[in-house]
């Protein structure tokens, strides 16, 4: 009896859903994502592939799965209600947060509701110094007085976060047992638990995070595990982490602030596995679905990391440097930029007469008007019907009928009529907008990055992204796109070559020429403790643990740090420390101070990796046998090449490379080769487009 590892990632449109099997093979499946209950599209989807493939439920092995659920309880503020125990004078501290303005001169723009009302944010009496010593002795009267207010106003969850904690979590752990005597069963974050990290506002809205998605992703776990116990999959469930590894769903539900930004992180480590395979050392991967679109980068076979993000700040079109649009959340995560452009982006007129595509979406229903659902607001994917880019009939193997007609309509009396334009030239013109929206994520992880696009190959994925990838790619002169088989459920793949991972911070600030090596060893043998048992709870010892150390430094007086390897602890460290802090300051700022500049040690950080033994080559598929003739339908390509009869081929017949315009159509997306490229397959199976630009 051969296994199976399932990958199963959720969108705000779809759920893709990948079977691979111990000697290779795979399944893959599209489904509606059902808002209502998440947990339901998953174990629906796998109940239909298991009778379809004749997969006994016993055969699965592992669950990986990515999931918005914490994502979407803070975008739609449907989390627990909260209440924050916090040191004096800091009640106010979220509100505060960093002054910054993430739109420069709009005095009109307001702050995003705080998740934690200000009656229930309470003071108690304490302090802790910056070196650990008490102060202040906490008062314990407070404390309890504090909590039974709390109690009585309802909330759901507590979190602590008192000042310089970090160094001395004491009167943290005291806090913690007065709320499990006063109110058992409470929910619980402390800061000193969930982030021992200098910086009271990052920590404060970490833990506050952490407490108001605990409850909602509790619950969404809790029905998982018992629709999966209802179609008989008992094989353990392992959660996608924002920082690209996996985690357990025990650990989920207690830290679900590492799964925040879950689902799209899959997908970056598909197109670094992807990167290796087939030999590029740079790559920005880009994935749209049907709501969203993101971007990243793989640098030298590495996904690139944030050591903080905004939660639903999305992108800062001007500068990715003027953040404080959403809420805080100070934990490592996959370097990505996200726009609502996706497949469902409404396109509409704005009060001044001008195009504009999203940020708002019709989702999985009712959906673009293609669908017949009820929609009536016409779609990016209505326009690309339109334009002859997508199967007029039907998506995902047929599963999805289509409208075309009904497309046709509401774009030509919601955009063309009002516009004056020809419905094609409306439809080209909303996939322009949809596409120059798209190209500034990218640019935000690139450029913004001191990064040049030029050098890189894009990897395209997603139900939409490799349509938009070539015209995309030769606007911003990229040479190749790669689209990799299973493109359209890629994030899903991307899963089945994750590790579980988990990242342990501890503050330790010190001028790097003034540390003490026999400290610093003693601060790292302590995480590296740490860690071992964290990954031996989960079954890892031995050859199965990769531990990466990495160091973040600032020059002396900076408020903002960069994070680097960190070097080997001896005599030279110092020096070591100093100059990889300097090139990449230069990196990324494009300059470097004076040699004479100390430089500072704010915090290390240890990531852990545990190593999982299981299938993770996928079998070459035979792609040139049972390959019908292809067939044709006209495709508008803008007013330089109007219409053309396009040939429509599968994704088989590039085994002879083909001049666009070509249209690849497949079970689970659609790739577009404008006029002008040429589109082949290599020795993987993947689709090289070559853009026609010299990189």
């Amino acid at each position: 009896m051969s296994g199976y590892r399932v990958g199963v990632d959720i969108g705000g449109t779809f759920t893709d859903i990948v079977l691979l099997g111990d000697t290779g093979e795979i399944l893959t499946r599209k489904v509606s994502s059902t808002v209502d209950n998440y947990a339901r599209a998953i174990s629906d989807g796998l109940a239909a592939t298991f009778a379809e493939a004749g997969i006994a439920p016993s055969e699965i092995e592992e669950v990986l799965h990515g999931t918005t659920v914490a994502s979407n309880a803070i975008l739609e503020l449907k989390g627990a209600r909260t209440g924050l125990i916090t040191t004096r004078g800091f009640r106010d501290l979220l509100e505060l947060r960093l002054l910054r303005m993430p739109r420069l001169y709009d005095l009109g723009w307001v702050k995003p509701p705080m998740l934690v009302e200000r009656f229930l944010r309470m003071e108690v009496t304490e302090r802790i110094g910056a070196d650990g010593s008490v102060v202040t002795p906490l008062d314990e009267a407070e404390v309890a007085d504090a909590v039974d207010r709390l109690v009585g106003e309802g909330v759901e969850a507590i979190s602590v976060c008192l000042l310089h904690s970090y160094a001395n979590p004491a009167h943290e752990m005291r806090i913690k047992e007065i709320v499990a005597e006063r109110a058992p069963g409470m929910v619980l974050s402390v800061s000193s638990e969930v982030l021992p990290e200098i910086k009271e506002y990052e920590r404060t809205s970490t833990t506050v995070i952490n407490a108001y998605v605990k409850p909602v992703v509790g619950s969404y776990l809790k029905s998982l595990i018992g629709d999966l116990d209802r179609i008989e999959v008992k094989a353990p469930l392992l959660l996608m982490q924002s920082n690209g590894g996996l985690t357990t769903a025990e650990v989920a539900a207690e830290l679900p602030m590492n799964i925040v930004e879950s689902g799209p992180a899959a997908g970056v480590v598909g197109a670094q596995q992807l990167a290796r395979r087939v030999g590029f050392d740079k790559v920005i991967s880009f994935d749209m679905g049907g709501t969203t679109a993101k971007a990243s980068l793989v640098e030298d076979g590495d996904v690139t990391r944030a050591e903080e993000y905004s939660v639903g700040g999305g992108i800062m079109i001007g500068s990715r440097l003027m953040s404080g649009a959403g809420y805080a959340l100070k934990v490592p995560a996959i370097d990505l930029a996200e726009v609502g452009a996706g497949g469902g982006s409404i396109i509409s007129i704005d009060a001044g007469g001008v195009p504009q595509v999203g940020p708002q979406s019709a989702g999985s229903f009712p959906g673009p008007v293609c669908y017949d659902l009820g929609g009536t607001e016409p779609t990016v994917t209505d326009a690309n019907v339109v334009l002859g880019y997508i199967n007029p009939e039907h998506l995902a193997g047929g599963s999805v009928k289509l409208r075309s007609d009904k497309s046709k309509a509401a774009l030509t009396e919601k955009v063309a009529e009002p516009l004056g334009l020809s419905p094609e030239r409306a439809a080209y013109g909303a996939h322009l907008v949809a596409a120059s929206n798209m190209i500034r994520a990218i640019k935000a992880v690139s450029s913004e990055r001191g990064r040049d696009p030029r050098e890189y190959a894009l990897v395209a994925f997603g139900g939409n992204g490799p349509l938009f990838a070539a015209g995309m790619a030769r606007s911003l002169m990229v040479a190749k796109v790669i689209v990799p088989p299973q493109a359209g459920v890629f994030s899903s793949v991307g899963l089945l070559y994750c590790d579980v991972e988990y990242h342990f911070p501890k503050t330790f600030r010190q001028l790097v020429g003034d540390i003490d090596p026999s400290a610093l060893r003693e601060a790292t043998a302590a995480l590296e403790a740490q860690a071992r048992e964290r990954l031996a709870a989960d079954g890892f010892s031995g050859d199965a643990v990769e531990l990466k150390w990495t160091a973040k430094l600032h020059y002396r007086g900076q408020a903002y740090e960069l994070a680097v390897p960190l070097p080997a602890i001896g005599p030279g460290f110092a020096a070591a420390a100093a100059e990889a802090y300097g090139a990449e300051h230069e990196r990324t700022y494009g300059h470097r101070a004076g040699d004479d500049e100390p430089v500072e040690l704010v915090s290390l950080n240890l990531a852990a990796r545990g190593l999982l033994e299981a299938a993770r080559s996928i079998a070459k598929q035979d792609l040139a046998s049972g390959l019908a003739e292809p067939t044709s339908r006209r495709a508008y390509f803008g007013p330089d090449y109007g219409w053309m009869e396009t040939p429509i081929l599968k994704r088989g017949h590039l085994a002879t490379p083909y001049a666009g315009p070509v249209i690849v159509e497949e079970y689970d997306c659609t790739c577009v080769v404008p006029p002008g490229m040429t589109a082949a397959l290599d020795e993987f199976g993947d689709i090289i487009i070559d853009t026609g630009v010299n990189a």
